[in-house]
């Protein structure tokens, strides 16, 4: 009979390989954790690289080892949950994947990728001027040129756009050509090599809306640098602001700001380069009755040793300026290395006592599918789950690109 065909297994071989072509930014980030999971909830600790000064002249000057790192934690489950009768049973597999698993995964998929963009609010270089298209490579290459300045590696490098910058950028590339429709996501979705990066569209590119800002924000003290043995688990501050309006929603979680007189440094070299600092705010912030609000920022301010970041100390009454229009949305593309971003996916375990449960995994990938069989209505339950988490590990690796908005 067609029906003992269309198993639990059939079916979660099935959902694995949607879910593998349906799949964007998850292809584009780092992937290798995975096997340092035990359980659902699990968190790892990853290590950050460490730096050092340069010595200059014969006497040794012995440097502390300072090594930081950044809590990957496997916390988000979730799936698509469907039911058909036995009748749809005798479907075969490819009418049943069609109509059912292929739906289903398509949007888990776009769940998991909408996830890693999320992760955007941690990276605090934006390249561009906000609410500029990317039609052109000059556009363009403002995000290779921000990466290269920070001294990020060459190689896996990529960059992903809204589909309005994407075909921008491709009516200006005759060389570029589109993709047939037999291709994965990725495939499809993939501009070419621009600017040493592989160059992607996505409808998922978030869109982020500035917070209030109003008043006249200014710094509300000098004595507001760290230490990287201080922030080296976070990289965040609290940065103490005055003169906001009194009382009212100030800043959001995404937020990039400069502050006056603070330039950015090369992290290798530390020379001091053409532009301030960029900062993004962690948390959402409100001011008080006084017209005070503490920010929650990333990067730390750092203004010596190896791991300095910023040209200057911070002086008391430095404007603040945000980047963008107040209460305004500007999409985010993305030009990252692969290890900005990391996604961690493991296999779900079935639980004991299940009958015709299972699972797959192909590549990273896992899918656990479990039959409920309802025999009053003689329909057939099936819920498809997934397991994963995701963390920004290195955001200093990435960039915003500014886009039309």
């Amino acid at each position: 009979m067609a029906n003992a065909l269309i198993t639990p297994d059939i079916i979660a071989k099935e959902a694995l390989v949607h879910l593998d072509n349906n799949l964007v930014m998850a292809k584009l980030v780092h992937r290798d954790y995975e096997r340092e999971f035990a359980k659902v909830g699990d968190t790892i600790r990853v290590r950050k690289p460490v730096r050092f000064t340069y010595r200059t002249g014969p006497t040794m000057a012995l440097q502390d080892v300072e090594e930081g790192n950044t809590a990957v934690s496997l916390d988000n489950q979730g799936g698509v949950d469907f039911g058909f009768t036995s009748k749809d049973l005798t479907l075969t597999i490819e009418e049943l994947s069609q109509r059912y698993i292929r739906p289903a995964m398509i949007t888990i998929a776009n769940e998991i990728d909408m996830g890693i963009f999320g992760l955007y609010k941690d990276v605090a270089n934006w390249a561009g001027t906000p609410g500029q298209a990317v039609d052109g490579f000059p556009d363009f290459a403002q995000a290779p040129q921000r990466l290269d300045e920070g001294a990020v590696p060459d190689d896996s490098r990529s960059a992903v756009m809204s589909p309005a910058d994407y075909y921008a950028m491709l009516g200006s590339i005759s060389a570029l050509y589109i993709n047939d429709k037999a291709k994965t996501a990725l495939e499809r979705a993939k501009l070419g090599m621009i600017g040493n990066m592989d160059t992607y569209r996505a409808q998922n590119v978030p869109t982020h809306t500035v917070g209030a800002w109003g008043g006249t924000p200014v710094a509300n003290t000098t004595a507001q640098a760290s230490t990287w043995a201080n922030v080296k688990s976070t990289n965040q501050q609290t940065l103490a602001v005055t003169g906001a309006t009194a009382s009212a929603a100030f800043a959001k979680a995404g937020d990039v700001f400069t502050i006056e007189d603070i330039y950015d440094v090369n992290p290798v070299s530390k020379t001091v380069l053409p532009r301030l600092k960029q900062f993004t705010v962690v948390s959402d912030a409100t001011a008080d009755g006084s017209g005070n609000v503490s920010l929650t920022i990333t990067p730390a301010i750092i203004v010596s040793g190896a791991y300095q970041n910023c040209s200057a100390t911070l002086g008391s009454g430095k404007d603040l300026t945000v980047l963008g229009t107040a209460a305004t949305g500007y999409p985010v593309n993305l030009a990252f290395h692969k290890n900005a971003f990391a996604l961690v996916m493991r296999p779900l375990e079935i639980p004991a006592g299940t009958v015709g449960g299972a699972r797959e995994s192909y590549k990273g990938l896992s899918v656990r599918v479990m039959p409920v069989y309802d025999g009053t209505n003689d329909v057939s339950k099936w819920r498809l789950d997934v397991l994963w988490g995701v963390k920004a590990i290195y955001p200093e690796l990435a960039t915003r690109l500014s886009g039309k908005a």
